[in-house]
């Protein structure tokens, strides 16, 4: 049985541009495969916790620096708790909207408390980082109200997808679909694009099939 980590990025709720089309997507997976599991991760009412001293101590004692002690023990039992919960993934469905250029800032404190040496990745000074999922795939939903690929640079600049490939090619994930509504706002057919991007993301399982 497949499961799929729905993560929504955007507090907008029902009216999310990115989850119309995530919502798409997902209505279609569940047509093609019904008992696919989908666990959903909204960031904005998720309890994160912060990525403070002790948990970023925690995290460089794999590189050799400090013990575990007790308080950083507990604080990365913290973070070992919300990662697990992505690795028992096999599926990623993230809707992004673009803020000032890149992702919001609770996905980026999400992907800060999950990417962590020994659990998404590994490192050794001759080879580097090396990713440590192996097998899963990601569809990526991507909004924006001006910016759009090839727009000039007055209309703002792309730290967005951008960053997210970067980062699931990081952790192992290289099997990625995107689905993109941009611009969503400086557009003359608003409706029509979003109908347009939405079909695109409904028919996403069709293509992957």
């Amino acid at each position: 049985m497949t499961r799929i980590l729905y993560i929504t990025a955007s507090p907008r709720g029902p009216v999310s541009q990115s989850g119309k089309l995530a919502e798409a997507y997902l209505d279609a997976r569940r047509a093609q495969q019904p008992d696919v599991t989908i666990d959903r991760l909204d960031l904005w009412r998720a309890d994160l916790p912060e990525f403070d001293g002790d948990k970023a101590a925690a995290k460089m004692t794999f590189f050799g620096v400090g013990d575990m002690d007790a308080p950083r023990q507990s604080a990365w039992d913290q973070v070992t708790a919300v990662t697990e919960r992505f690795i028992r993934a096999d599926e990623y469905v993230l809707a992004v909207p673009m803020w000032n250029g890149g992702v919001p800032y609770k996905l980026k404190q999400y992907i800060d408390i999950i990417t962590q040496p020994g659990l998404l990745f590994g490192f050794d000074p001759e080879n580097g980082y090396s990713g440590l999922l192996q097998g899963k795939t990601a569809r990526v939903f991507y909004t924006s109200g001006v910016y759009a690929p090839g727009a000039a640079a007055k209309y703002g600049a792309d730290h967005h997808s951008t960053y997210l490939d970067w980062w699931l090619n990081f952790i192992g994930v290289t099997e990625v679909e995107t689905v993109r509504f941009q611009p969503s706002l400086l557009t003359a057919d608003p409706a029509g694009d979003q109908m347009r991007a939405i079909e695109r993301a409904a028919n996403l399982p069709m293509q992957m099939a």
